[in-house]
């Protein structure tokens, strides 16, 4: 049987707030820690290049002060792996980055981008780190992601958060097959992207997801309600999901 469904905690987006004025308040720090004692299982933090949100001092503040381990999300370029060798995070999680988007788009190609994120996928796991590639859910890109040798996918469901009600079941069959499928191939498999209160339940019921990662909906939902209550929520219906689905194997 596998353990509880973990949560980890984007908190970019308090940088982002940070930014938009300059100086040191809010603390991304402060809302990790928080995040720590409101229920999460890890925090998340994607150092761009740009640097539009997330920085290299709140990456080292981070990796120093934390007692849930770090998922840094990076670019595959030298500047990214040499930020991680240095600081040798918990996991890395390599994702695309377009200059001019505002967030990320979509997975990864793995497929095509095969010998250009091998060497990264190669140097990330010997320094130590738990190496998961960012990918859609996509068969082809599943099997290229095993055959790279990264121990972790994460699932991009930012298409069934988007997607209108008729199509919405046509995108959470695509995530269940393709957890299902890095189940048989021995991967683990998280998912994330666009997550929230309404979206969150479907996607914890696929047993073989081991973590969900949930950022921008949590930060937006804590200036209504405060950050902890936002991730308590979410929790719960984690917790229910997974619950109500090891009820229906058990009956």
């Amino acid at each position: 049987m596998r353990g509880p469904l973990r949560l980890g905690v984007n908190i970019d987006h308090v940088a982002t707030i940070r930014n938009a004025r300059g100086g040191l308040h809010p603390d991304p720090l402060r809302a990790a820690k928080l995040a720590e004692s409101a229920g999460a299982d890890g925090i998340t933090a994607h150092l761009r290049e740009d640097r539009r949100h997330i920085s290299d001092d709140d990456i080292m503040r981070l990796t120093n002060e934390l007692a849930v381990p770090l998922n840094l999300e990076m670019a595959p370029t030298d500047e990214m792996l040499d930020i991680a060798l240095r600081h040798k995070p918990h996991a890395a999680c390599i994702v695309p980055e377009k200059r001019k988007e505002v967030t990320t788009e979509g997975g990864l190609d793995v497929v095509a981008g095969y010998p250009h994120l091998e060497p990264y996928v190669r140097a990330l796991g010997e320094a130590g780190s738990l190496v998961s590639l960012f990918i859609d859910p996509d068969r082809e890109q599943v099997c290229a992601a095993a055959q790279i040798g990264v121990p972790v996918i994460e699932i991009h469901t930012g298409a069934f958060c988007d997607s209108h009600q008729f199509e919405r079941e046509r995108e959470l069959q695509r995530i269940v097959d393709a957890a299902a499928l890095a189940d048989e191939l021995g991967l683990e498999c998280h998912a994330g992207h666009g997550l929230t209160f309404d979206t969150v339940t479907p996607v914890a019921k696929i047993s073989s997801i081991v973590e969900l990662n949930i950022g921008h909906f949590l930060i937006g939902e804590a200036i209504f309600g405060g950050l902890e209550s936002s991730i308590k929520r979410i929790r719960v219906l984690m917790d229910q999901a997974r619950s109500e689905l090891e009820g229906a194997r058990s009956a």
